[in-house]
């Protein structure tokens, strides 16, 4: 096992701990750990990140609905259009993206590069959410829930195809969209987004079992370890302020984006 590989399981703790820490993003790093340090292909670097991404999601749902913090109706109407559009994305879409997509100057673009450049733009998406905080129509009042269908249904399969192609969770684009949409206090939006994110990547990864082959060895074993870091980073959450590190972490991933971008161009 060489040093890359060591760092590369050392990623997949950090992503665990990330994510027990501030109770989302750490799954943003998932795929430049496997593609830079673990030497994983994106196409199936996107696929296995869905795989954690899901059942990372799913331990933190799980402990949501014991806190009695989910709501089940809003997870269904955004989980259902969502989890279809990922499905139809791992399973059709991404196959169908050709090798070689176009030439600018003397730098072919292929479909590999297209993938970890559209993962960087959303990382930068991401790092704002992360960076600026909370959303201005966001709060933690007990309003009544009332949902927007149509956009719901919209944001969902946009959502769906987003999650599909870059392998990430999706969570700044759901929090805001189920506070806004389906007016959920916050506490209730952060906690239900886990919900729908464990049932679409997980959903989605299924399009891929029948498309890709899959080394379930270690993908169990990375998954694991991003599991053991969850619960490090809970108990680390105790002594260190989530919301604080979560603008650090925004700008950590900022920089991540824009060296992905660098590297994959230029």
């Amino acid at each position: 096992m060489g040093i890359t590989d060591i760092l590369g399981y050392l990623g997949a703790l950090l992503i665990g701990v990330v994510l027990g820490l501030i109770g989302g993003g750490g799954s943003i790093l998932t795929v430049p750990v496997l593609v830079y340090l673990l030497y994983i292909n994106p196409v199936t670097a996107t696929a296995y990140s869905l795989f954690v991404v899901g059942v990372s999601s799913l331990v933190g749902a799980i402990k949501n609905i014991q806190k009695g913090l989910v709501d089940f109706k809003t997870a269904i109407v955004f989980s259902i259009p969502a989890f279809i559009a990922v499905y139809a994305t791992r399973k059709y879409l991404v196959p169908a993206i050709p090798d070689e997509l176009f030439t600018v100057g003397n730098l072919m673009v292929t479909k590999e590069i297209g993938i970890m450049v559209f993962f960087a733009i959303i990382m930068l998406l991401a790092s704002v959410s992360m960076i600026r905080g909370r959303c201005k129509n966001c709060n933690d009042d007990d309003a009544e829930v009332a949902y927007n269908y149509p956009m719901i249904v919209l944001e969902g399969l946009v959502v769906g195809v987003l999650t599909g192609i870059v392998g990430a969770g999706g969570g700044f684009l759901i929090i805001p969209a189920l506070v806004m949409l389906a007016k959920l206090p916050m506490k209730k939006a952060v906690a239900t987004s886990l919900l729908i994110i464990a049932i679409k990547s997980l959903i989605g990864f299924i399009g891929d079992v029948e498309n890709l082959e899959i080394d379930w060895y270690f993908l169990l074993a990375f998954t694991a370890l991003s599991g053991v870091g969850i619960f490090i980073g809970i108990w680390l959450s105790r002594f260190i302020e989530g919301s604080k590190l979560k603008k650090y972490f925004g700008w950590f991933v900022l920089i991540m984006g824009v060296y992905i971008i660098f590297k994959e161009l230029f």
